[in-house]
């Protein structure tokens, strides 16, 4: 049904048929712009169909577009009045869960809309920061070779003079950093495997760690440098921050308004399967 409407919808406002400008000097949301058997289809109405139409339907001509939303209206009444009285049990059910499920809709936007301040950002991103420990950063190089035999000929011959970076553009099978004479750049704790990191912690600047063997094979590591890993900024998290803002004030409102509500569940008890059951919305 929801297609078949936004189809026709779209049929109509491809149209563009013609309708009488409004008379009235002022309208407003309650202004009657057609009637369909003694129901009314109002300014109001229309206004909220456009808003909910794609964003290329909204750049069309606003004469276009009154004419399509109206029609459209009037179609969607027609065929409304057409099945009244008919509606099967659980298409009467589907529009109390859809009614309901648009309401609560309202009722949540209302909650988050004066959740998310800045003030609230603010103290969600101080409080997220407020005992957190430093982070380090490394920049680091690495020479990857299969076997722990070769990783050790390599460790003797780089404490023997020979350049880590050139032992790895020869000899390293990590395709992504070998080319580079093994270089990973800057990063930092969670981006490297663990016995990689562990090893690149413990490593002192400028001397060679290793082997150490992680899934991809055997590294030698060379930590050229640390520097303190720069905190994220309030804009940097405000996204996130808003979000779990919304969710918190969502879990409070919801708890509040469940303790103060008179819930009674006296068909809890039935087999759960039932609700599989489709053929008692024909009972």
């Amino acid at each position: 049904m929801a297609k078949a409407m936004r189809f026709l919808g779209g049929a109509v406002l491809a149209l563009g048929l013609a309708f009488p400008a409004l008379a009235e000097d002022a309208p407003t949301a309650d202004t009657v712009i057609a009637t369909v058997n003694g129901t009314a289809i109002t300014l109001g109405h229309m206004i909220a169909a456009r808003e909910t139409l794609p964003e290329q339907y909204k750049t069309l001509p606003p004469d276009v577009l009154f004419k399509g939303i109206l029609e459209q209206l009037i179609q969607q009444t027609v065929l409304q009045q057409s099945v009244e009285g008919q509606m099967t049990k659980g298409q009467t059910l589907q529009l109390e869960n859809e009614n309901r499920g648009f309401v609560s809709g309202v009722a949540l936007q209302q909650v988050v809309t004066g959740a998310v301040t800045d003030e609230a950002l603010q103290a969600a991103y101080d409080a997220r920061f407020k005992d957190a420990v430093p982070q380090t950063e490394y920049n680091a190089a690495h020479i990857l070779v299969e076997t722990k035999e070769k990783a050790d000929e390599l460790k003797a011959q780089i404490e023997g003079g020979a350049d880590f970076a050139e032992l790895a553009k020869a000899n390293s099978t990590d395709p992504g950093s070998g080319a580079n004479g093994g270089d990973l750049g800057w990063f930092g704790p969670g981006m490297m495997v663990k016995p990689f990191e562990d090893a690149v912690v413990a490593a002192e600047v400028g001397k060679v760690a290793g082997p150490i063997e992680t899934q991809f094979g055997w590294h030698l590591i060379l930590v050229k440098e640390t520097r303190a890993a720069a905190q994220p900024t309030l804009d940097d998290l405000r996204e996130e921050l808003a979000a779990e803002i919304e969710q918190k004030a969502i879990e409070a409102k919801v708890t509040e308004l469940t303790a103060a509500a008179k819930v009674e569940k006296p068909g809890e008890g039935i087999d759960p399967a039932l609700i599989a059951d489709t053929t008692l919305l024909d009972k």
